[in-house]
């Protein structure tokens, strides 16, 4: 069995804050903001996440976190940015078609063709727009930008269940009880926690498990509790 491999905490605290961004939840968004604060991520990072959420989650959810952000004090707005410079706009196909050839690999052209038969503008905008203008930013690394699965496919989690999936990653084919993962959750679920912690692994193998034919990932240990099935490795 492969040693468990541990985000390291200013990393673990910035998808945490990404997750409560795709949510939307003002509360936890806050909460997030202060814990990647205190572990002393960078604002470099929560400006560069931020601005792909713009990408990823849409205006609205991305515009509350940014005035959330800028509520608490933290980093300072930038009296210029290379994103703004629209006739950097060959550059940043040139750089979208390489962070896009990073991130996909060998379904790299696949994913192209796919795209262009569904409009050529759509191809062209997830390129310059989404891989070159904003993902390509040198100001977070690739790896700390998108975490998808093998078919290339971003998985969207709650915040709940992205707590829940770094347990079992941290864990790997040990068995967790209910109480283990609750303290996962950060105590986010305070009196009958069975129930919803069994809730909560049901809606995350829907959405981490390929199919209901395919091998189960989390498996239930009858009495006991619950085990992430796979190896886990850091590439």
């Amino acid at each position: 069995m492969q040693k468990a491999v541990r985000l390291d905490p200013k990393t673990r605290d910035l998808v945490a804050l990404a997750a409560a961004v795709a949510q939307g939840d003002e509360p936890d968004i806050r909460d997030r903001l202060r814990a990647a604060r205190a572990s002393g991520v960078p604002a470099e990072w929560v400006e560069e996440l931020l601005l792909q959420s713009i990408l990823m989650c849409g205006y609205p959810r991305a515009l509350i976190a940014f005035g959330l952000w800028r509520s608490q004090g933290w980093g300072t707005v930038p009296a210029d940015d290379p994103g703004t410079r629209y006739e950097d706009h060959p550059l940043w196909a040139e750089r979208g078609e390489r962070t896009c050839a990073a991130v996909y690999g060998d379904n790299y052209r696949r994913l192209r063709d796919a795209i262009r038969d569904l409009h050529p503008a759509v191809d062209a905008w997830m390129i310059t727009e989404g891989y070159g203008r904003t993902m390509g930013r040198p100001g977070l690394d690739l790896m700390r930008r998108e975490l998808i699965n093998p078919q290339g496919v971003v998985v969207d989690l709650s915040t709940g269940e992205y707590d829940m999936l770094l347990t079992f990653l941290e864990a790997p084919q040990r068995v967790l009880t209910r109480e283990q993962l609750l303290d996962g959750a950060k105590n986010r679920v305070a009196t009958g926690f069975d129930r919803v912690i069994d809730v909560q692994v049901s809606r995350l193998r829907r959405k981490i498990e390929a199919s209901e034919d395919s091998q189960a990932m989390i498996k239930t240990i009858r009495g006991v509790g619950y085990m992430f099935v796979p190896t886990v490795r850091r590439e």
